[in-house]
């Protein structure tokens, strides 16, 4: 889900919703969506039952390469050298 898709589901503006999520979590939730898809990418890649091809993808990365940079900056290393 997109933050849009957040804030229409709980019924607040965009601005409203990260307003009142910023109360709640130390994050922006741009980043706390973020870290959440690299947190459920990197399970599924110690899984190792799916390609990293298609693991960003649904994680919802639209990009590998905004992937694999982020994925790095998170956990120190390329979703690549993360395989078990």
């Amino acid at each position: 889900m997109s933050i849009e898709e957040f804030a229409f589901y709980t019924g607040r503006s965009l601005a409203s919703f990260k307003r009142d999520f910023a109360e709640v979590c130390d994050l922006s939730p741009q980043k706390w969506l973020i870290k959440k898809r690299l947190e459920k990418a990197h399970a599924m890649i110690q899984e190792g039952r799916k390609k990293i091809n298609d693991i960003y993808l649904e994680v919802g990365f639209k990009n590998r390469s905004h992937f694999s940079i982020a994925y790095k900056k998170q956990y120190g290393r390329s979703p690549a050298l993360s395989v078990n």
